[in-house]
């Protein structure tokens, strides 16, 4: 009876560690803090290491360029879709994600990223940075069903 009971606790327990992130394989509509207009779909995948990414599926733009031409290294002047622009966000908590970076492809530049989803689920405010979170700017993006 003990074994019986040891086996149902451990195969609890790696269920739980293998469960994913309630981010991971969603697809969100980004919006820019700028214009305050639709930009890009963009969807999350977690890594082996529990961390996740966001890689842009479609651009909503239509005057937006196709290619990332202020970016630096592997991705300059490669196309935005298949780009990602998120990458390492680790969970740190409910609803709470950190110790992220984001690429902007207007600028080329990379920022920290930490963000918040929404109680109910269907917003993610993230927040990009350098140094202190205070010298950064806001985004919401809206969940795609």
């Amino acid at each position: 009876m003990k074994k019986f009971f040891f086996l149902l606790l451990l195969g609890s327990y790696s269920i739980h560690s293998f469960a994913s992130d309630q981010l991971n394989g969603t697809v969100w509509k980004t919006i820019d803090d700028e214009t305050n207009q639709p930009r890009a779909l963009v969807r999350f995948n977690e890594d082996k290491n529990g961390a996740l990414s966001a890689t842009i599926e479609k651009i909503l733009v239509s005057s937006e360029a196709n290619k990332c031409t202020k970016c630096v290294g592997t991705y300059q002047n490669k196309s935005l879709v298949g780009l990602t622009i998120v990458k390492n966000l680790k969970s740190s908590g409910e609803k709470k994600y950190s110790n992220g970076s984001i690429l902007d492809p207007k600028t080329g530049k990379t920022y920290s990223f930490n963000a918040t989803l929404s109680p109910d689920g269907n917003k993610l405010s993230g927040r990009g940075y350098i140094g202190i979170s205070a010298l950064g700017r806001s985004q919401t993006w809206y969940r795609i069903k």
